[in-house]
C-alpha cells in the first residue's frame, strides 16, 4: 500500500539526518524526520478542513493565504475540528505533526505548534488534477535557536507597513523567527526629528511592526547603528559637533553630544519596541577612529580600548530594557582583545559575504573567548540587478554548517542595499536557502533546495524555476568577471566607454542575452500562484541584464557602422545609410532605459514608500536622455558636417567623448 501511495503522490525518497529512509516532499524547509503512513483515504479537499476555535490566529491565517492561492478551500473554525492541537513540550520550537485523512495532530510548544502549522500549510501535493493530503508523520525540530532576518531599511529603499508585513509573514512561513530592520537615520525620533526623511519610520510603526511580528512568532529586533554609518545625522548642523571627522560618518566616543543624542534615540525605539530579547547596536567599520576629535584617546588608550568603552556605554542604555546587546565582528577580528573589555553578554554578530573554504577560524576567534555569537552570511544582492547566488549560496552553506558544527546562538542573515536601488523581492531564494540551512540539522545541498523551492515557494510544479533562478544568479557572476564590477555598475556604465566594454567579450554578452530571454519568454509561460510579484521581479532582472549586454553590444556596433560609413564616404548612398543605422542604434538604447523605467516603478512600489523612488527612476530618464543627445549629434554630424560641409569627424568628435588612449 505504501509503494502505492509513493507513486500516487510522485514522492522522491531520501535519506534522513539519522540515516532512516524518509519520504522527501517538496518542503521547507525539509523535517528531520517523516515517513509515509498507510491510511485508507487521504483528505481530498472536497471540503474544507476543520479547525478549533482557539487555533494559532497567525497560523490560520498563513495556511489561508496559501490555500487560498492555491485554490484550496480556507480553513474553518468548528467545534468538531479535524484537527487536534496537543500542547506538549518537546523541547524548544520541537514539533510533531501526523496526518491520517482529515485526522491530523499538531503537537509541540506554542512556536513548535505554529511551525507544524507551517508544515502543514505546505503539505499539499497535486495529484491528477486534484490535491491530497499525503498520510505522514513528521518529528521535527531546529539546528539552531535563532533564524533572524537582518533587512537593510536605511539605503533608499524603506518599505511599506503593507509589504513589512508580508516580509514577516513570509519569513515566518519558512521558520524564521526573528526580524532584524537596519537603522542608520530613518528611525523619526520625536526628540531628533531632523536626521529623518520624510517617510521614515515613526515609533507607533516601529511599535506596530512588533506587535504584529510577535503574532506570528517572530521577535522584531532593532538594529540601531551607533558608531560608525551615521553620517545622514552627522551632514546636519545640530549634530555636527559629534563627528568624529567634519559631517563624517562616524559617532565620536569623546564628544558628549554623541551620547546625549543616542541615549535618547535607543530611549525612544525601546520604548516603541518594549522586551526585544536583543538589540544590535552596529559598531562596525569603524575606520576613522583615532582620526579626528579622538585621536588623543587612541593614542594614550589605544583604539580597542576606545571602542570597547564606546560599546560598554551604548550597552548600558540598552541595559534597561533587559535585552542583550549584539555588534558586529569586523574590529573584534581585528583586535580580540576588545573582548576583554566589553559586557560578556553581548552577542558578536560574525559577518562575512565572501565564497571562503572555511570559516571556523572566525567562530573560534569569538567562542574561545566564551561569548556567544551569530553567523552572519549575505545574500551578496547588494549593487546587484540580482543576487550573486555563485558567491552567496557556498558562503551561506559553509558558514551557517560551521556555525552549527560549533553550535553557535543563531543565524543573522543580512540582505543589504549599499546603492539604494536593489529590490527584496530579488532575494528570497538565498535568504531562504539560508533559513533552511539553519533549520535542518544536515547540509541542505543547494541542487535539493533548488528542486523544492519552486513548488515550496511559488506554488508551482515547474523545476525551471529554480533553474532560471540559478541561471540568473551565473548571468551575474560572468558578468561580474570576479573582479571590482557590479551588474548595477555595468547597467549604468556609458556603453560607448572603452575599459568596461574591454572586460566583456562578444560570446559573452551573447550567451548572457540567449539565457536571460530564454528565462523571460519561460517566465511568460509559468504560472505562480505563490509570491508572484517574485517572480515579475524576476523577470525585471531578466530583462535588465538582457538590455545590459545588449547596450555594450550597441556600443560596440555604433561605432562599427560609423566607421563603416567613413570608408565609404565617397559613396554618398552608403554612407548616409550606416550612419542613419548608428542613430537608429542609439535610438534603441533610448527606448529601452524609457520601457524598463515604469517596469521598475511598478516593483519599487510593490515594496517600498516614495521617498527614494525619483532618484532611482531618475537615472533611466538620464541614460535614455543621453542616447537622444548622441542620436541628434549622429543627425547633426550627417546633415551638416558630411552632406553640406563634405567633412568626416572622427567618432569620438561626433560623440563628444575622449579620445581613447
Amino acid at each position: 500500500m505504501k509503494a502505492v501511495i509513493l507513486c500516487t503522490l510522485g514522492l522522491v525518497l531520501a535519506r534522513a539526518t539519522a540515516g532512516a529512509q524518509a519520504d522527501r516532499l517538496p518542503l521547507l524547509p525539509q523535517p528531520q524526520r517523516a515517513e509515509l503512513l498507510k491510511c485508507g483515504r487521504a483528505f481530498g479537499f472536497e471540503r474544507a478542513l476543520r479547525v478549533p476555535p482557539d487555533f494559532d490566529p497567525a497560523a490560520f491565517e498563513e495556511i489561508n493565504e496559501r490555500w487560498s492561492s492555491l485554490g484550496l478551500p480556507r480553513l474553518v473554525h468548528a467545534s468538531d475540528a479535524d484537527l487536534v492541537v496537543v500542547r506538549k513540550a518537546l523541547g524548544a520550537q520541537a514539533y510533531q505533526l501526523r496526518v491520517q485523512g482529515a485526522r491530523i495532530a499538531l503537537i509541540g510548544g506554542d512556536d513548535g505548534r505554529f511551525y507544524a502549522a507551517m508544515t502543514l500549510a505546505q503539505l499539499p501535493q497535486r495529484v491528477s488534477g486534484g490535491w491530497r493530503l499525503p498520510c505522514i508523520a513528521i518529528s521535527d525540530q531546529p539546528a539552531l535557536a535563532w533564524r533572524i532576518l537582518s533587512d537593510d531599511i536605511s539605503r533608499g529603499p524603506i518599505p511599506t507597513m503593507r509589504y513589512f508585513k508580508e516580509r514577516i509573514r513570509t519569513i515566518a512561513a519558512f521558520k524564521m523567527n526573528g526580524y532584524s530592520p537596519y537603522m542608520e537615520h530613518v528611525f523619526i525620533d520625536p526628540r531628533n526629528p531632523l536626521p529623518a526623511p520624510p517617510d521614515g519610520i515613526t515609533p507607533s510603526q516601529l511599535h506596530e511592526l512588533n506587535g504584529y511580528a510577535h503574532l506570528y512568532h517572530v521577535a522584531l529586533i532593532p538594529e540601531q547603528q551607533t558608531f560608525a554609518h551615521m553620517h545622514n545625522t552627522l551632514r546636519w548642523e545640530t549634530y555636527a559637533a559629534a563627528a568624529e571627522l567634519p559631517h563624517g560618518y562616524l559617532m565620536s566616543p569623546v564628544n558628549p553630544l554623541t551620547y546625549r543624542y543616542l541615549q535618547q534615540v535607543l530611549e525612544d525605539e525601546l520604548a516603541a519596541v518594549p522586551d526585544p530579547p536583543f538589540f544590535h547596536i552596529g559598531s562596525d567599520e569603524p575606520s576613522d577612529l583615532g582620526r579626528g576629535q579622538s585621536q588623543q584617546a587612541v593614542a594614550a588608550q589605544g583604539d580597542s580600548a576606545v571602542y570597547a568603552a564606546h560599546v560598554s556605554r551604548v550597552a548600558a542604555i540598552v541595559a534597561k530594557s533587559g535585552a542583550r546587546i549584539m555588534i558586529w565582528d569586523d574590529a573584534i577580528q581585528r583586535q580580540p582583545d576588545i573582548l576583554g573589555r566589553i559586557p560578556k553578554n553581548t552577542v558578536i554578530i560574525n559577518w562575512k559575504y565572501g565564497a571562503e573554504k572555511s570559516f571556523a577560524p572566525y567562530i573560534s576567534t569569538i567562542s574561545s573567548r566564551g561569548f556567544e555569537q551569530m553567523v552572519a552570511p549575505g545574500a551578496n544582492n547588494w549593487n546587484e540587478i540580482f543576487p550573486d547566488l555563485a558567491t552567496a549560496l557556498p558562503n551561506e552553506e559553509r558558514f551557517i554548517n560551521d556555525g552549527k558544527r560549533a553550535r553557535v546562538l543563531g543565524l543573522f542573515q543580512t540582505v543589504w542595499h549599499d546603492d539604494g536601488e536593489s529590490l527584496y523581492e530579488a532575494t528570497w531564494f538565498p535568504v531562504l536557502y539560508a533559513a533552511a540551512a539553519a533549520w535542518e540539522q544536515s547540509d541542505v545541498p543547494v541542487e535539493r533546495f533548488t528542486h523544492d523551492f519552486p513548488a515550496a515557494f511559488f506554488g508551482a510544479n515547474d523545476e525551471r524555476l529554480g533553474a532560471d533562478i540559478v541561471t540568473l544568479g551565473d548571468i551575474v557572476q560572468r558578468l561580474d568577471g570576479g573582479a571590482s564590477d557590479s551588474t548595477d555598475y555595468l547597467f549604468w556604465a556609458d556603453p560607448l566607454a572603452a575599459r568596461p566594454a574591454a572586460r566583456l567579450s562578444d560570446a559573452t554578452l551573447s550567451s548572457v542575452r540567449r539565457q536571460a530571454e530564454g528565462i523571460l519568454m519561460h517566465l511568460e509561460a509559468v504560472h505562480t500562484p505563490l509570491h508572484a510579484n517574485a517572480a515579475r521581479v524576476m523577470a525585471l532582472a531578466a530583462r535588465r541584464l538582457d538590455y545590459l549586454a545588449r547596450d555594450f553590444q550597441i556600443g560596440q556596433e555604433v561605432r562599427y557602422y560609423y566607421e563603416d560609413a567613413k570608408s565609404h564616404a565617397a559613396a554618398t548612398g552608403l554612407a548616409v545609410r550606416g550612419l542613419f543605422v548608428a542613430k537608429y542604434l542609439m535610438w534603441e538604447l533610448r527606448d529601452n532605459m524609457e520601457e524598463l523605467a515604469p517596469l521598475y516603478a511598478a516593483a519599487w512600489d510593490y515594496e517600498n514608500r516614495g521617498g527614494h523612488r525619483a532618484s532611482v527612476l531618475e537615472r533611466y530618464h538620464l541614460a535614455a536622455q543621453r542616447a537622444i543627445e548622441r542620436a541628434d549629434r549622429l543627425n547633426t554630424m550627417t546633415l551638416e558636417d558630411y552632406l553640406r560641409d563634405h567633412r568626416f569627424p572622427s567618432f569620438e568628435q561626433t560623440m563628444g567623448l575622449q579620445p581613447q588612449p
